[in-house]
Order: C-alpha cells, then sequence, then structure tokens
C-alpha cells in the first residue's frame, strides 16, 4: 500500500500545535504529490461539475483531483465524506475518519 498525499494537505495540517518533527517523520514514509497548473485546472474543472465553487472547497478539489489519478484501488480517509463524495463520485473509497 502507498500513502499519497496533496503537497497541500501539508499545509491543512499545520497549526502551532503541530510537533514539527512528528510530522516531518510522518511526511518522511508518504508520497507528496505537487500540484502544478495542469493539476488546479483539472480541480477546478471538478469543483464545477460538483456545483462546488470558492475556497472552501479548494483543497478538496485538489485532494479528489489527485485521489482519482491514483493508481487502483484508491482509498481516502476523509473527515469530509459528503463533498469528496460529490467530487471522487464512485472513482475513490471513501472512508470517515
Amino acid at each position: 500500500m502507498e500513502v499519497v498525499i496533496s503537497a497541500l494537505t501539508i499545509i491543512e495540517a499545520a497549526c502551532h500545535r503541530t510537533d514539527r518533527s512528528r510530522l516531518a517523520w510522518l511526511l518522511s514514509g508518504t508520497r507528496i504529490v505537487h500540484v502544478g497548473e495542469e493539476e488546479a485546472k483539472a480541480a477546478s474543472a471538478m469543483l464545477v461539475g460538483a456545483g462546488l465553487h470558492g475556497h472552501r472547497y479548494a483543497i478538496d478539489a485538489v485532494v479528489a483531483e489527485m485521489a482519482v489519478r491514483q493508481r487502483r484501488p484508491v482509498v481516502m480517509l476523509t473527515s469530509d465524506i459528503d463533498d469528496m463524495t460529490k467530487l471522487c463520485g464512485d472513482r475513490v473509497r471513501l472512508i470517515a475518519v
């Protein structure tokens, strides 16, 4: 099993209580997918297709776009099942955390 995250997820995880060395250790075992222009355009198209818009859904769209590009089967752990279902459809198995 390969653990893959979006580079933007690192930003979401950071706060003043984050143990930076623990985060670095965790990230050392993951593949971090960078977000470029192509990925951003694809995520934007996913937002439009799902009827969503705005900064509230921006990182979710990037994560969803990254997930659907991965080799199948793909399982996503998420706290936002509703939005991820709208974005990913049945292309990704979602597990609530």
